[in-house]
């Protein structure tokens, strides 16, 4: 038998240590949960995403009560950045999420079908892609998808 170990670094900051443009990231993604649709869930996760045109696509999470029709604020934010800017790499992503009237004290992080779609667009753009998930308490920054899935499914496995 053999065995391998994978290792995830995860460098955590508090808001006050982050750059200016990486707040102003993490407050449009906390803009975008008060655009979000969760009337079921009552969970609202916004996103912002920057382009390496230098644009940021936000988005929010979207139910709909035939479940699982809804979509993930990271998913609706991918979707309409490439489709409105095709081709241009996604260079950083901020994620938060409000639930029960006030911003989540740690970070939350996307679930496996945003995680594998993450991944096919980092690919795509040919360039890591940063992941920086906000808590009240702390905001967690990754350096690339493969740090929140380490084992991608890729057709060239």
């Amino acid at each position: 038998m053999k065995e391998k170990n994978l290792v995830t670094k995860i460098r955590v900051y508090s808001y006050s240590e982050l750059s200016e443009a990486d707040k102003n990231l993490i407050d449009l993604a906390k803009s975008a949960t008060q655009r979000s649709y969760a009337p079921y869930s009552r969970f609202n996760v916004g996103a912002a995403l920057l382009l390496a045109n230098g644009e940021i696509i936000t988005g929010s999470n979207q139910e709909n009560v035939a479940f699982p029709s809804g979509i993930c604020a990271e998913r609706t934010t991918c979707f309409y950045a490439n489709s409105s800017y095709p081709g241009v790499r996604f260079v950083k992503l901020a994620i938060a999420a409000y639930h029960n009237g006030a911003f989540t004290p740690h970070p939350v992080s996307p679930c496996g079908a945003c995680r594998q779609v993450l991944a096919e667009y980092e690919k795509l753009g040919g360039g890591k892609l940063e992941i920086m998930l906000y808590g009240d308490y702390e905001i967690y920054v990754l350096n690339e998808v493969a740090d929140l899935l380490p084992l991608i499914f890729d057709e060239a496995l």
